[in-house]
Parts: structure tokens; sequence; C-alpha cells
């Protein structure tokens, strides 16, 4: 388990989670996998070392939370090997956008088509992020990454706990964000989702909502994705500013997001030689 200690003294364990979307594809075409296994968001469908569901026209799946990256490759391949085996005669379709095309979805059921559930916030603005357009001929499919560290359950309007996910959120798009922009070059997902400092506040900690599901079949993306993310935990609980410095989180926003003047953040963020930069930018 990972315990890290902030500045004021506070030690923290760390348990790290996800859950992931994929879609499926018959006869090799894309069809919804609504109604294709048990589980929701309401009542997931337990399995070994996780739950599975339908999310809309996709699959998903969560892990148990892990304490090591073993068990964190464990539980991944566990549920991934049971969600497939629940779908006999369907290909797993794992990229970021699947086109369905505009006929297809207003066929589905309202419940298939709908986007969205509780809102996820920006830790840049502070504000609610909007609710992503319906109206598209495709899906998304996203690969989020959940950070658990409080003792207890705690209150997700808490102030002081949504500085703490705004902070870590910050430091994940140095570390998983902008890395994921080599993996994983389709915008079209962060139309909808997925956009620089999105995230969702826990009671057990939070949920980091910027990756795509573009990591979740390849073993050396999954280990980076974990590894990652424990840099991103230790940057931030052991200097609190980090994700709010030059050339780290504000950087990686720009980058991120394309905003005004991205491609110089961009070229400085690789060529910077000041205080603990990336190893990805070494």
């Amino acid at each position: 388990m990972a315990k890290i200690t902030s500045p004021a003294g506070k030690t923290y364990d760390f348990k790290i989670g996800a859950d992931p979307e994929f879609f499926v594809k018959r006869a090799g075409k894309l069809v919804s996998a609504y109604g294709l296994i048990p589980g929701n968001k309401e009542n997931p469908y337990k399995v070994p070392k996780g739950a599975v569901q339908v999310d809309g026209m996709a699959l998903e799946f969560n892990i148990d939370p892990a304490e090591t990256y073993y068990e964190f490759e464990d539980h991944m391949t566990k549920v991934m090997d049971s969600i497939t085996s629940m779908v006999p005669g369907y290909e797993i379709f794992v990229e970021p956008v699947a086109d369905f095309g505009l006929d297809y979805i207003e066929a589905q059921p309202k419940e298939a088509k709908e986007l969205g559930c509780s809102p996820d916030f920006n830790a840049y603005t502070k504000q609610a992020n909007p609710r992503p357009n319906a109206d598209t001929p495709f899906r998304t499919a996203s690969g989020h990454v959940h950070i658990g560290w409080t003792d207890k359950p705690v209150d997700i309007n808490d102030e002081g706990h949504l500085e703490a996910c705004r902070a870590l959120t910050k430091s994940l798009d140095v570390w998983l964000g902008l890395p994921s922009l080599i993996w994983d070059e389709d915008d079209r997902r962060r139309t909808l989702y997925g956009a620089a400092g999105a995230f969702r506040p826990k009671p057990y900690g939070m949920e980091y909502r910027v990756l795509s599901n573009k990591w979740i079949n390849n073993p050396l993306l999954r280990k980076t994705v974990y590894h990652n993310t424990l840099e991103a935990i230790r940057c931030t609980f052991e200097n609190p500013d980090y994700g709010d410095r030059q050339f780290y989180g504000m950087t990686a926003r720009q980058i991120i997001s394309k905003e005004g003047g991205w491609l110089n953040a961009a070229v400085a963020a690789f060529e910077y030689d000041g205080i603990k930069t990336p190893k990805h930018y070494r």
C-alpha cells in the first residue's frame, strides 16, 4: 500500500482502482451492448475482483481498489476476462470512439441513448462541466482512474476535500493526461468527455475522468497508468501546489485542451530544465 506523508505530518494510505468502458462487434460490425449482460449503474453485477454492467451502448467494469501494482494488474485482467466471457460470439472493441451512425443510435431504447449521469467538475475553474451532447453519430468510452485515501467516507461537498481533489487532478493532468496524448490521438471523445482537469469527488477520494479506454488492453500502458498515478499522488501530497506551478498543471491544461499558445507550452514543457520535471520529458 502506498503510504505518503504530507508536509503537515499526516500519513495517508492510497488505493487505486478503475472503471473502464468498451464496445462490442458482432460479425465485424459495431453493435449496441445494451442488455447484453446483467448490471447497471445502480446495481453493478459482482464478479471476482470487481463488478460489471451495461453503460448505454457500451459495457463497463470496475475493479476492486488495489494496494499494489500487482493487485491492480491482477484485478484488471481477472475482471476483463470475466466480462468478455459473458458475451460469447461478440468481439471486444477497445477504442475511445465507436461510429454507430445517427440512425442506429436513434433506434436504441431511451436508456441506451442517454449520456452522462452525475456531473463532473473542472479542477481549474471549480465549475461543473457541461452535460455532453447526445446528438452525435458516435459514442465514446473512457478509462477513469479512482484514487482512495480517506479514513472514512467524507462529504463530497466539503471544501477541504474538494481542494485536495482539485490539486491531485492537476497533478494527474501532468502525469496521466499529457502522456495519454501519445497513445490516444483521437480528439473526438474530448469534445464530449475527458477535458483537462475533469474529476468527480468521491466519499473515499476522487475519480480522474480525463483518460479514454485506450490504455486498458495493453499491459505496459496499464503499468504506466498505475505508477504515474502514484507519482501524481506523491507530488501532490508532498507538495500541494505542484499542479499550479509553471510548466506543470497549468501547462498540462493548455496542451490537453489545445488552448491558445498550447504549442509553445508543449515545447516549453519538453525543453524546461527546472525543478523535478516528469520523467517522460527528461
